[in-house]
């Protein structure tokens, strides 16, 4: 396969860009908003960006957000991860106090979100676990407590769809990699293990899926690379490559993959187009 053409690159508005969310045929961009890309543990200059149509906007202006991370919508509210909590905001009043609900303390890296119906997955990179909370109810969570769903080495970016759970991984430190930083995936919900699925031991950050669902994209700092992963034959190839770009928590929506380049404050977006890059390589459709 040719490597997909680049639609746009683009840096406005953006400072330190960790996440995106495509929503409503637009992105949702999170940026730390610092002059670092450690933000002081008394900031908060994170902020939130939507995109669409060219045009880009602040919708949640930096005040409240810390180092703000992965996000989700589910039925009019955007979860937003932000260091050691996780942020709830009404869609139809992003300016509102928004809900918070905590995590254990010794949880510092509230990670990245992965929807699956009335379940929210979060990931806590630096004590490897994974929790599940009922989202059925957004309006109203304040009786809802994070339960512990899985434990697994550094995870990160996650995707699920058609019930099995992909799971990327990365060291807690963001430097010392080992055998166990690949990609996982888990099959059971109810009673959740972690099995190999791919790529050798890197610096994993996203995982999303294409539209169809057959194709896995990830991110990777070691190889400054996202790399699309065929789920039924596990070919694999490489879809972009930059070196010096640091690509943080991907996204892909109609045939457009979303790259934040986390360290140099801008966001690419790449045409993938309807998730049938393996197509013909595998089957005969």
């Amino acid at each position: 396969m040719d490597n997909p053409p680049i639609v746009s690159v683009f840096h406005d508005g953006i400072r330190f860009p960790e996440s995106v969310y495509p929503y409503d045929g637009g992105v949702f961009i999170s940026n730390f908003g610092s002059d670092t890309m450690s933000p002081r543990s008394d900031e908060n200059k994170g902020y939130i960006l939507y995109r669409k149509d060219g045009a880009t906007k602040t919708v949640v202006p930096a005040g409240i957000l810390h180092k703000p991370t992965a996000m989700a919508v589910k039925d009019g509210y955007l979860f937003v991860c932000d260091e050691t909590r996780l942020v709830v905001y009404r869609l139809d009043d992003l300016m509102a106090k928004p809900q918070e609900i905590s995590f254990p303390p010794e949880d510092k890296a509230v990670n990245a979100l992965a929807l699956d119906g009335d379940a929210l997955y979060v990931s806590v990179t630096n004590t490897g676990r994974i929790y599940s909370l009922d989202v059925s109810h957004p309006g109203d969570m304040s009786g809802i407590r994070p339960q512990k769903w899985l434990a697994i080495e550094g995870p990160n970016g996650m995707a699920a769809h058609n019930g099995i759970m992909y799971v990327a991984t990365i060291p807690a430190d963001y430097r010392t990699v080992r055998k166990e930083h690949v990609i996982y995936f888990v099959r059971d919900f109810a009673d959740p293990k972690a099995t190999k699925f791919a790529g050798e031991p890197g610096l994993y950050d996203g995982a999303a899926l294409s539209d169809d669902g057959r194709t896995l994209f990830v991110s990777d700092w070691k190889t400054a690379s996202v790399t699309a992963i065929d789920l039924q034959s596990g070919k694999t190839t490489v879809v972009y490559e930059e070196q010096g770009t640091g690509p943080a928590d991907i996204a892909e929506a109609d045939g457009i993959l979303y790259i934040p380049d986390l360290p140099n404050s801008r966001l690419i977006e790449i045409r993938v187009g309807d998730g049938t890059m393996f197509r013909g390589e595998n089957d005969e459709s």
